[in-house]
């Protein structure tokens, strides 16, 4: 199924465009964002229903129910994609009573496609991935993001601004470097040493974080606790880094 799923999510993506010009209010960038995403995402649930037609379907923002669902971000880093900026991919996750089972991640721009199976492993384009192997935090590139309308989640800002303060302090660098699932994909694949992040997103985080468990990476809260699609925190890290970014994060709260 992963490969029938990756050939449904590249073959839609072919059809994305960004526009002619970036939106200039907010009242543009919605009626901008919908007349792409709107679409897509009816494409993809179509396409989707063929291969799994008892699966239910989770849209952005809403709750993860039991059962076998689709979770599916038909543009995550839709914001760059407006700017005409490359950064952006298209997201598809099977959980299973909350446990993501298959995800499939395609940047267009790039020309790659992430994937992973529980229990089976990951791949970018096919080949395996791993986290790389360093130990020490000054050496780090480290990334973060917030999820979408993040004013909505009471603390959450206030919590990102001091965790990126304390990182700041220990790593080489930070970085924001577009959808928050395809960063989280790169710690899984040796690009990024580890990525955090505050608050509930769940359509963003479970394909991508199966994506990071399944290489190798430790996925947890931010202070190191079992991750959940409902958590309220996000740490993806290479295993000999994460206990050390997670005593950060702690002490950041």
């Amino acid at each position: 199924m992963r490969k029938s799923v990756i050939d449904i999510v590249e073959t839609l993506a072919t059809g994305v465009r960004r526009p002619a010009h970036p939106p200039t209010s907010l009242d543009e960038l919605a009626t901008t964002f919908s007349a792409v995403d709107g679409p897509l995402g009816v494409s993809l649930r179509a396409a989707l229903a063929e291969i799994r037609p008892a699966a239910g379907w989770v849209g952005e923002f809403e709750d993860v129910p039991d059962g076998e669902v689709w979770v599916v971000d038909a543009l995550d880093g839709a914001v760059q994609l407006l700017q005409g900026l490359p950064q952006y991919c298209l997201t598809v996750t099977l959980l299973r009573d909350g446990e993501p089972e298959l995800a499939v991640l395609h940047a267009p721009r790039l020309g790659e496609t992430y994937s992973a199976e529980r229990g089976a492993g990951a791949w970018r384009n096919g080949v395996p991935i791993s986290p790389l192997r360093k130990t020490s935090l000054d050496a780090v590139v480290a990334a973060t993001s917030q999820p979408p309308f993040v004013a909505g989640q009471p603390g959450v800002a206030e919590a990102a601004g001091r965790s990126l303060t304390a990182v700041l302090t220990e790593v080489a660098a930070v970085r924001n470097l577009g959808p928050t699932s395809w960063q989280v994909a790169d710690v899984a694949a040796g690009r990024l040493d580890l990525f955090w992040q505050y608050g509930r997103d769940a359509t963003n985080l479970a394909g991508a974080a199966l994506v990071a468990r399944e290489a190798g990476a430790v996925v947890t809260t931010a202070d190191g606790a079992p991750w959940t699609p409902s958590a309220g925190s996000f740490l993806a890290a290479a295993p000999g880094l994460h206990a050390a970014a997670a005593k950060i994060l702690r002490q950041a709260e």
